[in-house]
C-alpha cells in the first residue's frame, strides 16, 4: 500500500506521525537517523499521538510502522541516556512509561509491522500491540540485562503472556536476539511475510479487522485484555459485562439487519 503523503506529525521534531487509511490509522515511527531510538522527545510525541488516536471514535484499528529500512525501533536512546545524571533518568521515566502505556492502552485492535531490528524498547512497543506481523529481516529481543537494566517498557509482563513464563525467562536472562524464522516458531511474532511486505500485510490485516463493528471490536479487546490472568469465573463475569455493553447498541441492530438482508453493514459506531 502506497504512503498517502498526508501525515499529522507530533512533537517539535515530528518523529512520530499518523496517516489515515479510511478507518485504519497508521502510527509511524519516523526518526530514521537514530533508527527510531526512543528519546524523551520521541516518547512524548508517541504519547500525544496515542492520546489523539484513543479519543478518535472513527478509528477502528491502528498499525504501528517504521520508515527506517533496517529497523523497526532499536529501543531506548542510549546516547541521550549516557548524558543523564541519576536524577535526569528518574525524571525521564514517566515520559517513556507513558509512551509504552499509550500504545498498550489504545482501545482498538493494534498491529505492529516489524522489519529489521526490534530490540529492547523497540520490541516492547511491538509487544504492546495485539498482533505482530514481521518480514524475514526481523530480529527481535530484549537485551536489557546485558547493559545493566531490565525490560522496563512492559517486556517482563507482556512477553510471558505471549510465550509463557519459561520461554520468556530464557529470552530475557540470556538477552539473545531472535531472527524472524525462529521468532515465528516461538510465537514472538504472529505472521511472517516476505521481505519488505510487513507494512502492506499489516495494513491489509487491519483493513479486514476494520470492516467489523467498531463497538464490538472495542468491547472484545477490552474483555480480552482485562480478563487475562483472572480466574475463569471472574473472566466470564467480565465478558458478560462486555456483552451487555454491546447487546443493545446500534451496531448490534445494524449487524443483525445486514445479515438478514444479505448486505454489508453500515456501522453507526454506537
Amino acid at each position: 500500500m502506497e504512503r498517502q503523503g498526508q501525515r499529522q506529525r507530533f512533537g517539535a521534531d515530528g518523529w512520530v506521525a499518523v496517516e489515515r487509511h479510511g478507518f485504519v490509522a497508521e502510527l509511524v515511527l519516523d526518526r530514521p537517523k537514530a533508527m527510531n531510538a526512543v528519546s524523551t522527545a520521541m516518547a512524548d510525541s508517541l504519547s500525544r499521538a496515542c492520546a489523539e488516536l484513543a479519543a478518535d471514535r472513527s478509528v477502528r484499528a491502528v498499525v504501528l510502522t517504521s520508515t527506517h529500512e533496517r529497523a523497526f525501533c532499536v529501543g531506548a536512546d542510549l546516547k541521550e541516556r549516557n548524558s543523564f545524571t541519576d536524577a535526569d533518568l528518574m525524571r525521564q521515566r514517566p515520559h517513556t512509561r507513558a509512551a509504552y502505556t499509550g500504545v498498550l492502552e489504545l482501545p482498538v485492535p493494534t498491529i505492529a509491522a516489524v522489519h529489521g531490528f526490534a530490540l529492547g524498547g523497540g520490541f516492547e512497543l511491538a509487544l504492546a500491540c495485539d498482533l505482530i506481523v514481521a518480514d524475514g529481516t526481523a530480529e527481535v529481543g530484549l537485551p536489557e540485562v546485558s547493559v545493566g537494566v531490565i525490560p522496563g517498557g512492559g517486556g517482563t509482563q507482556l512477553l510471558p503472556r505471549r510465550v509463557g513464563a519459561a520461554r520468556a525467562a530464557e529470552l530475557v536472562f540470556t538477552a539473545r536476539r531472535v531472527r524472524a524464522a525462529e521468532a515465528a516458531q516461538l510465537g514472538l511474532v504472529d505472521r511472517l511475510v516476505a521481505d519488505g511486505q510487513d507494512r502492506d500485510a499489516a495494513l491489509e490485516l487491519a483493513a479486514t479487522i476494520a470492516r467489523n463493528s467498531p463497538v464490538g471490536l472495542r468491547a472484545a479487546k477490552r474483555a480480552m485484555r482485562l480478563g487475562h490472568g483472572l480466574d475463569l469465573r471472574a473472566g466470564l463475569e467480565l465478558e458478560d459485562g462486555a456483552w451487555r455493553s454491546v447487546a443493545f447498541s446500534g451496531d448490534r441492530a445494524e449487524g443483525v439487519a445486514a445479515f438478514n438482508e444479505k448486505r454489508d453493514p453500515d456501522w453507526p459506531g454506537e
